[in-house]
């Protein structure tokens, strides 16, 4: 069992918590927290530009990442989303084993 935190950004609530349904509901992740929304700045194609965003926290296993991507990535407007991982390498034992369990029926689901 190796859980990770998977992070991106959406550019507003409804496609947030589409996605977050989504992932839950496709048991690639056991926990989805949406968040109120931020003010990003970053470099694109050449320019400073600056927006806001609805940044999104995914508790799932690194088993499930590959598909994860491919749902973030169909699902995500942007032409690049941001999509990282993080390893949790410490965590209450009985939360991580919630994580293991709830996503444990995701190989299933096509």
């Amino acid at each position: 069992m190796e859980p990770i935190l998977v992070v991106t950004n959406l550019p507003d609530q409804a496609s947030a918590m589409a996605l977050a349904r989504r992932l839950v509901d496709e048991r690639l992740a056991a926990c989805v927290n949406v968040l109120d929304g931020c003010t990003s700045v970053y470099r694109w194609q050449g320019k400073n530009e600056s927006t806001r965003e609805v940044p999104i926290f995914i508790k799932t296993l690194a088993q499930h990442y590959a598909r994860l991507e491919q749902v973030i990535n169909a699902m995500h407007p942007y032409e690049l989303p941001e999509i990282i991982a993080v390893p949790i390498s410490n965590g209450l034992p009985a939360y991580l084993k919630w994580i293991a369990d709830e996503t444990s029926a995701s190989d299933t689901i096509d």
